[in-house]
């Protein structure tokens, strides 16, 4: 088998493999074949991702769901009010019998770490994913660790204006690769939902019994290995990304930050997250090669989340995804 043959039966074999984890996936959750095109994005770049959405729209199922199908190891820590920082890394504990510290490692020690409802811990709690976010490694008692490779945080979080949340700050929002808003179900994919929620049962439980949910529905599940993985993020960078297209990628980042309207535009991590998103869409669609669509289809994902309007701005009624929407025509013209 010559070269380009072997590249093309590899590219067959990982979009087999992606596609087995959508069709798994599919299994449990109804109607969110765009956000589990972003979880995989996410998984094939080592980008972080920001799912946004009012409770129930099956946020954490997905997440979880996604986790049963790649065998990697998978962490959740539920963020509250009351969280600390060393819930989350871990913290130095005074081991009575030799009267030394040690260090014990907390859940971000994991290779897919769900960060639930992630706004509604104190923003003391949200800054000690910082480090490990954008260096992958945290500090514990002035000692350095290295967190697992590879490492990725799913975060969800409920809109800014439910009670009990706390506004995202900028550093960490811009360490987030996509940052993705799900809507409601359409009626007939909510209708499926239902009909799939009335055949579920009951799951006994020594002499007594509960009802099952969608979540017991994982277990059993087939699971892809990490070896084809790290293949599949493998051949993300092997898709060729033209200098056209990042000259096309650099015009709409530096666009954001020259715009009246806005008084924060992109930063250079903006435009890294693109082409890195772009190349791994393009991989999930078969393509060896990104394309504008990918670009288009990408940028409220790994934009939005990154500017900010002028006071001025939001007084005249402008949104964000109107100066976003008028930025990407003009480049597209």
């Amino acid at each position: 088998m010559t070269a380009p043959e072997a590249s093309v039966a590899r590219f067959a074999e990982t979009r087999e493999f992606l596609d087995q984890i959508k069709t798994r996936v599919g299994t449990v959750v109804v109607g969110q074949d765009v956000v589990v095109e972003r979880v995989l994005i996410a998984m094939l770049t080592s980008g972080h991702l920001l799912l946004q959405g009012v409770p129930g729209l099956a946020k954490t199922l997905l997440v979880a769901a996604v986790s049963k199908t790649v065998d990697l190891a998978f962490a959740r820590i539920q963020f509250t009010i009351d969280l600390l920082p060393s819930d989350i890394v871990g913290s130095e504990i005074l081991d009575q019998q030799t009267n030394e510290f040690r260090v014990h490692q907390g859940p971000i020690f994991t290779n897919l770490l769900l960060a639930d409802e992630i706004n509604r811990a104190a923003p003391k709690v949200q800054s000690a994913l910082l480090e490990a976010m954008q260096e992958r490694r945290v500090t514990i008692g002035g000692h350095n660790f290295a967190l697992p490779a590879p490492f990725l945080v799913i975060a969800t979080q409920n809109p800014v204006e439910q009670a009990g949340t706390f506004e995202l700050p900028e550093a960490q929002l811009d360490r987030f690769m996509l940052l993705h808003r799900l809507e409601y179900l359409k009626p007939e994919e909510e209708k499926e939902v239902l009909r799939r929620n009335t055949k579920l049962g009951v799951r006994r439980e020594g002499e007594g019994a509960v009802a099952r949910t969608e979540f017991d529905v994982l277990d059993g599940q087939e699971r892809g290995s990490a070896e084809q993985l790290v293949r599949a993020m493998e051949d993300v960078q092997e898709v060729h990304v033209s200098e056209t297209f990042i000259e096309h990628v650099i015009e709409i980042v530096n666009r954001t930050r020259a715009h009246p309207l806005l008084e924060l535009g992109c930063s250079p991590r903006a435009g890294i997250s693109l082409v890195k998103a772009s190349r791994a869409r393009a991989l999930i669609h078969g393509r060896d090669y990104v394309v504008p669509e990918d670009l288009f289809a990408l940028a409220e994902d790994v934009i939005l989340h990154r500017i900010r309007l002028s006071y001025e701005a939001v007084a005249d009624g402008f949104t964000s995804q109107q100066v976003l929407q008028e930025i990407l025509s003009e480049a597209a013209k």
